[in-house]
């Protein structure tokens, strides 16, 4: 039996199981995830020659790039998801969320990196940057579920984590890009044009330029889509779910060529489609397409992540970095997460949810791949894919085990549960 034989039978079981597991695991407290990562580190441990594997440090681009093909998809898909229309009001967690406890998480993890593992700061930013968005992927078991008619049938968990995850990937990267900065500059010095420049072009034009570029081809698109006079381009009649390949790369590619943030470009672009024509069917159409293809790009890089495990993957962990990964996963997100809420919609135990899912997954990987092959930084490749991989293996295990238990209970309170009745509370006190 040779290598090439164990990926066609992998291939072809691993299909099979992305297609049956999500109703079968529905309700136990296991997940997609941790299914496919045990089967790779299983599968990887049994004496084969000859079986391909992936080491992100020997095949760093080809990491990068799958993981960013799966992220997008993952985008573009939480996108059409959202039931509820963009607002300061209604999104005021997610800003939250974004504005507040996503910088302090990363400024907090950089800090305790510099001072627990002795990192430069150039290695404990990049370490921190990527590992504080909260990810699109691997959070699938506490994302909204499949597009619907009504704007406010979304609890404030579900809704928190999905709007997060699909715009704190972009906003993520001016921290990447900082740390990469920093490391560059550490031969020359760094002034206060390289500030600017990080400040000015990093994250307002970048930025900028993301979600102009969502925005308008959304609404290129969605008026095509739903629209378009010519009937072979109102694309709704036909429903091909592929379509959503298009506008998901469609973003993204353009966004990048213009040197803008293409991940809240994909996001932006996936709402504003949405709000294009809300109540049509065609959003669940394109939705179960993307949804398809993410647990399969999910279940690949799953079961080459436990086939990494499995040929030594965390022998470069130490103990200082593993002690990392526990503060920044059990304290520094959850307290985090919990204190920017205060005063917002979410009530007690809906706020002590969303601090908890705060989901490491395959865009932490994205980004220290981008990163490694942007800049050489002051410590071992092996030591921070050591890192990076632990703390993403501490969220599919206990955010897997979790996730199940805490969604039945947030099912079983309903669309207007405790945090909706919070907020009502305070508009009619009385």
């Amino acid at each position: 039996m040779t290598g090439i034989d164990v990926v066609y039978a992998c291939a072809g079981l691993g299909a099979l199981c992305a297609a049956v597991l999500p109703t079968a695991l529905a309700k136990r407290p296991l997940s997609l995830p941790m299914v496919f990562l045990t089967a790779g580190l299983l599968v990887f441990l049994l004496p084969l020659d000859a079986l391909p594997a992936l080491d992100p440090v020997q095949h760093r681009s080809v990491v990068e790039h799958l993981t960013e093909i799966c992220v997008v998809i993952a985008l573009m898909g939480a996108g059409l998801a959202i039931n509820r229309p963009p607002g300061l009001r209604a999104w005021s967690t997610t800003w939250r969320l974004l504005g507040l406890a996503m910088p302090l998480t990363i400024l907090l993890t950089s800090a305790i990196a510099g001072w627990l593992v002795g990192w430069p700061p150039a290695v404990a930013l990049l370490v921190a940057a990527a590992l504080a968005p909260t990810d699109p992927v691997l959070a699938a078991e506490v994302r909204v579920g499949e597009p619907t008619d009504e704007e406010d049938d979304e609890d404030e968990v579900r809704f928190a984590l999905t709007s997060e995850a699909g715009l704190n990937d972009g906003l993520a990267f001016p921290f990447v890009l900082a740390a990469i900065a920093l490391t560059t500059a550490s031969a020359t010095g760094w002034s206060a044009e390289g500030l600017w420049h990080w400040v000015w072009s990093d994250i307002l034009v970048r930025s900028v330029v993301g979600l102009v570029v969502g925005i308008v081809v959304g609404r290129l698109l969605g008026r095509m889509f739903f629209q378009a006079s010519w009937q072979a381009l109102r694309l709704s009649e036909h429903r091909e779910g592929f379509v959503a390949l298009a506008a998901t790369f469609t973003a993204y590619g353009l966004t990048e060529l213009l040197h803008g943030f293409g991940f809240l470009a994909v996001f932006v672009a996936a709402c504003t489609i949405r709000n294009a024509e809300r109540g049509h069917r065609y959003h669940r159409v394109m939705h179960a397409f993307t949804d398809q293809i993410e647990r399969l790009l999910t279940a690949v890089i799953l079961f080459l992540l436990g086939g990494f495990i499995a040929d030594g993957g965390l022998a470069a962990l130490t103990w200082r970095g593993a002690v990392l990964g526990l503060v920044l996963f059990l304290l520094v997100r959850p307290a985090v997460g919990w204190a920017v809420q205060i005063g917002g919609r979410a009530a007690g135990k809906e706020r002590t949810a969303i601090a908890f899912f705060g989901i490491r997954g395959i865009g932490s990987f994205f980004y220290l791949a981008y990163a490694l092959g942007e800049a050489e930084f002051a410590a071992p490749a092996r030591e921070l894919w050591a890192v990076v991989t632990f703390t993403v293996l501490l969220s599919v295990l206990l955010h897997g085990v979790a996730a199940t238990p805490v969604t039945a209970r947030l099912d079983r309170a309903g669309p207007n549960g405790p945090g909706e009745r919070h907020i009502e509370e305070e508009a009619h006190p009385g």
